[in-house]
């Protein structure tokens, strides 16, 4: 720092492609702190150090890091500003990478500093790498086609799909840059291993009008790989393929020439590759890129392979389900055996490709932390006198899953019982919700949380992500954050509701949907949600009393499905115990409800008339 002459350097939780998930290589959050948590942004002067993240992740960064660092328990840009004021003297520079910037998170340090007399430094080598001696290499998995039967749109379908927009586009840009991983991996059909939990692979991709340009590393460039993309020909559907770590200055090349201009998504591009497209005139932009919407919503294969992915998925979920069920009062298993238990029910399953995230496996107040996964430091007993949180995934060749059940082994008080109960009413008000095509997500949100607020409850993380074929577990730009796309006909989206009582217990519920048409009396073009996750609640912890009639309906129809679609899948793999499982969970609410509401009417209908006869 000191011969840069800078004061400060930020150190962001990202990559170059601003991912959630990243290699490890790309940890130097981690690295330096020793916080493994998913979000967090580190700041070194020359003589303090201190890091920012949420509240999911306060008591994990308390035990993780030592007494070298600070802990800010806030995440927004301006506290890390107001920190920097304070610890640079006036004048100071403070140092970034521009690769690990988004273009909204530049422009909020530049506001928030503006009349401080601090200013940013852009500094192209990252002096975490530099003092990183041991930092991990460039993994050397190589990408790899889908097969076909999991796709309907070839590559080149794509590719001619995705001009067609820019074709459309009255601003009329020349060239598509796409920087998030996700999106060179479906515009291609290519999966790759470079994140965990994500198939992915390091990439950028420049889509003209008549070229492909696709930066990878060198030692990806295989004859399968170039055979594939039609690599030998000069052609608007022939790949050119360059090396990663030439995209600045090939980019800068490119928009040298006349008549240029680049569209990109300003989510996911960062900021080095933003200030090499100038001037102004040279550049357009979006939120998200044509390609992000466009796979945001599933064609008719893509629908029918979830959904069939989440029916496989939902068998280990039952199969963990079912163990715990007795395994538990014998005393003998913990967060961790149940987090490797359920992962070993997946692999068995069809073209499963390992889990699409590090399993939550959470007792007790454990699982007050929305986002706590077990390690051989932390992980607890489980007992019937606690309850059990555990959100789980898998990857699969056609399909990405996310569920989250929570139960109760024993006696659950009459808090957790209305507090889980509270939850379950919030899935079932979004999930059974019927609203224009266009909505966003963020107008339905409190529909998840009203239930609680009616008791002075609430959750402090969001309500939903987008879920898709084979990518990563947080799909975006689907959900139901201000920040996210309307919703439309063929979108997966989760919807997990959730309540944490610090110290004591966590609840959970979550469920993934797609996006469906319905017929109503008289609107047309309404959707509503249709869940794809077939794993039944916790009996024991609903209060029924608690429900109404509508959603005590859905419930039954909910249930009934489940047995329609996984009695079936149940029988064909052989799995009876965890068919009788499923039908004991599953048995009819409303029946019951309407037996024990006859029974109090005739109770009630004797008494008067014994009433009656002593009147006589």
């Amino acid at each position: 720092m000191i011969p840069l002459n800078i004061f400060a350097y930020i150190i962001p939780g990202t990559d170059a492609h601003l991912s959630e998930y990243i290699a490890p290589r790309d940890a130097r959050v981690a690295f330096m702190t020793g916080f493994t948590g998913s979000a967090g942004t580190a700041v070194v002067t020359r003589t303090k150090a201190a890091m920012w993240t949420d509240s999911r992740y306060w008591v994990q960064a308390e035990r993780q890091m030592d007494c070298n660092w600070e802990l800010e328990k806030d995440v927004s840009i301006s506290s890390i500003a107001e920190w920097l004021i304070a610890e640079v003297p006036p004048g100071g520079k403070i140092g970034f990478d521009p690769f690990l910037f988004s273009l909204k998170t530049q422009e909020s340090y530049m506001i928030n500093l503006e009349s401080s007399n601090r200013t940013m430094a852009s500094i192209p080598l990252n002096l975490v790498d530099e003092v990183w001696k041991e930092r991990p290499p460039i993994p050397t998995y190589q990408p790899e086609p889908l097969p076909n039967r999991v796709i309907k749109r070839t590559w080149q379908m794509k590719v001619e799909h995705i001009r067609n927009q820019m074709r459309d586009n009255p601003y009329e840009p020349t060239a598509l840059l796409l920087s998030a991983l996700d999106e060179t991996a479906w515009l291609f059909n290519l999966r790759g291993n470079d994140i965990p939990y994500n198939p992915f692979f390091y990439s950028y991709t420049l889509l003209t009008m008549d070229e492909i340009w696709l930066f990878i590393h060198e030692t990806r460039m295989t004859d399968l790989l170039k055979t594939y993309l039609n690599t030998s020909c000069n052609g608007p559907l022939c790949v050119k393929l360059k090396d990663y770590n030439s995209v600045q200055d090939e980019l800068k090349t490119f928009v040298a020439q006349p008549l240029v201009k680049v569209w990109i998504g300003t989510e996911y591009t960062n900021y080095a590759l933003y200030e090499v497209i100038t001037p102004q005139d040279k550049l357009m932009t979006s939120s998200y890129s044509p390609v992000l919407t466009t796979k945001a919503v599933k064609d008719d294969t893509e629908q029918r392979i979830l959904r069939d992915a989440h029916v496989r998925d939902a068998v280990a979920v039952i199969q963990l389900l079912m163990w715990l069920e007795k395994a538990v009062p014998e005393g003998k298993e913990t967060e961790m055996t149940a987090a490797a238990y359920v992962d070993k029910c997946r692999s068995k399953q069809k073209d499963n490709r390992g889990p699409s995230f590090e399993t939550i496996s959470a007792s007790g107040p454990n699982a007050a932390l929305a986002h706590y996964s077990p390690t051989a430091d932390t992980t607890r007993k489980l007992t019937v006198d606690e309850m059990y949180l555990v959100d789980s995934g898998g990857q699969y060749l056609d399909g990405t899953t996310d569920i989250t059940r929570t139960v109760h082994w024993g006696t659950p008080t009459a808090m957790q019982k209305e507090a889980f109960t509270r939850v379950l009413m919030g899935n079932i008000e979004i999930s059974r919700t019927i609203f224009p095509s266009g909505t966003r997500g963020a107008n339905m949100e409190m529909l998840g949380r009203r239930a609680l607020w009616e008791v002075g409850l609430n959750y402090g993380h969001g309500t939903g992500h987008g879920v898709g074929n084979y990518f990563g577990v947080h799909e975006w730009p689907v959900g139901f954050q201000t920040n996210n796309i309307p919703f439309r006909e063929g979108m997966f989206t989760s919807i997990e509701p959730g309540y944490y009582k610090e110290n004591d217990f966590g609840i959970r519920i979550e469920d993934v949907a797609v996006i469906v048409p319905i017929i109503t009396k008289y609107g047309h073009n309404y959707l509503t949600f249709d869940t794809v996750s077939l794993v039944p609640y916790d009996r024991k912890l609903i209060d029924t009393s608690l429900l109404s009639s509508v959603q005590l309906q859905w419930l039954d129809k909910y249930y009934e499905t489940i047995r329609k679609v996984m009695g079936p899948e149940l029988d064909k793999q052989g799995l009876s115990e965890e068919k009788k499982w499923m039908l004991l969970h599953t048995e009819p609410f409303a029946e019951t409800e309407s037996s024990a509401s006859l029974s109090s009417s005739s109770l009630t209908l004797i008494a008067l008339a014994i009433a009656l006869l002593h009147i006589i």
